[in-house]
């Protein structure tokens, strides 16, 4: 395990390595600085989906789609390190229960502060909900940009990925996933 120290020392080799004084005054804080952020941008890993959603069921005769759209996140791609910014459209059809809608925000939260690929993250929040709600279906649509590509390499400004997740009726029935992809139409390209 990597201590605070070991991780901050880090810090200020990286910051020698690309030409600054890691002891120039607007720096001196910044390892400390920087393993805060990380500490934050990287909580999921400490986080358990299963515990957020179990706090919040509630026994419910709701069998109609509950939709959650526009849920705004940041990333850190795997590869990189650099952000992921996007929106997540989450929705379900219960099956008996509803979970609180503060709830799957946090539940995109937990896999976002992580090290991820988008294709990754939507499937991870798809199978969570699916897993733990226990739903008739569980959709989910991620559309996101990554600055690995904004930022260095291809250099394509504003352009955006977008994943998706079904699982039940929103991939065995056709009605159900263009009611969801509807709903969900008028959050693109915002």
């Amino acid at each position: 395990m990597v201590t605070q120290e070991e991780f901050e020392n880090s810090i200020k080799n990286v910051l020698e390595y690309i030409g600054e004084d890691a002891n120039r005054e607007g720096l001196i804080d910044t390892p400390a600085r920087v393993r805060k952020a990380y500490e934050f941008m990287c909580g999921g890993y400490k986080e358990d989906p299963k515990a957020i959603l179990q706090k919040a069921l509630f026994t419910s005769s709701n069998d109609e789609m509950v939709v959650v759209k526009d849920i705004e996140f940041y990333s850190q791609c795997e590869h990189h390190m650099l952000p992921i910014i996007g929106k997540a459209h989450v929705a379900y059809i219960p099956n008996g229960k509803v979970v609180g809608l503060s709830k799957i925000p946090r539940v995109v939260d937990v896999f976002a502060r992580r090290l991820q690929i988008q294709e990754q993250l939507t499937e991870q929040i798809c199978d969570a909900l699916n897993e733990h709600l226990q739903p008739k279906g569980v959709a989910v649509i991620i559309d996101a940009r990554h600055m690995c590509m904004e930022m260095r390499g291809v250099q394509k400004i504003c352009s955006t990925t977008v994943t998706s997740a079904l699982r039940g009726l929103f991939k065995s029935n056709k009605k159900t996933k263009d009611e969801f992809l509807s709903i969900v139409s008028s959050s693109f390209n915002k």
